[in-house]
């Protein structure tokens, strides 16, 4: 009698070796943030997270940091979102992996604009991230603002490329800028 194979079991160990391997390849951030993103998705909507790990805070997202490694070189976080949470408009301080565990995040893209001496925002698109999709940030330029705008709870898992439990934020610049129109 021929059994079927049994689907390999996704664990947080697994995905570390995964990007562990992406990370120690390739030098170009463009390069490991697309293959990162690769390796996340099999990982996405499965049991992968502990009941702690999925715990909101009533106040504002939650971040709770799955994986440090030990030479910084990258991190893995989950963070939580009840309905209407959303981020600051931000920045990164490396390349990130974002890829949506369960319910869905909206994110605003902006563009930074300078001229006689002022600052401000254009908006330059919307993106919908149902679960299981993933994308890959690459500063400079990676300006946005995430929002769970749905009626249940999101969970979104990402990978950054810097020592998240030293930096405790991914977020390099919070934009508090005037958003003009295009």
């Amino acid at each position: 009698m021929t059994m079927a194979p049994v689907e390999q079991q996704r664990t947080l160990q697994g995905l570390v070796e995964e990007i562990r391997a992406v990370v120690q390849s390739s030098d170009d951030a463009a390069t490991v943030s697309r293959r990162v993103a690769e390796c996340l998705q099999p990982y996405l909507g499965t049991e992968f997270l502990t009941p702690a790990q999925r715990e909101p805070d009533p106040t504002h997202y939650k971040q709770h940091i799955l994986h440090v490694e030990p030479d910084g070189s990258f991190s893995i976080v989950a963070l939580v979102w009840l309905p209407g949470q959303e981020t600051p408009i931000h920045d990164h301080v490396s390349w990130c992996v974002v890829g949506v565990h369960e319910g869905q995040e909206y994110a605003t893209n902006y563009e930074l604009r300078s001229g006689a001496g002022e600052r401000w925002l254009i908006e330059s698109g919307n993106e919908v991230s149902p679960p299981g999709s993933t994308c890959a940030l690459t500063p400079p330029g990676d300006i946005h603002k995430v929002v769970n705008n749905g009626d249940q709870l999101a969970i979104s898992l990402h990978v950054y490329g810097a020592d998240i439990g030293k930096l405790g934020s991914s977020i390099l610049n919070r934009y508090e800028l005037e958003v003009r129109p295009a």
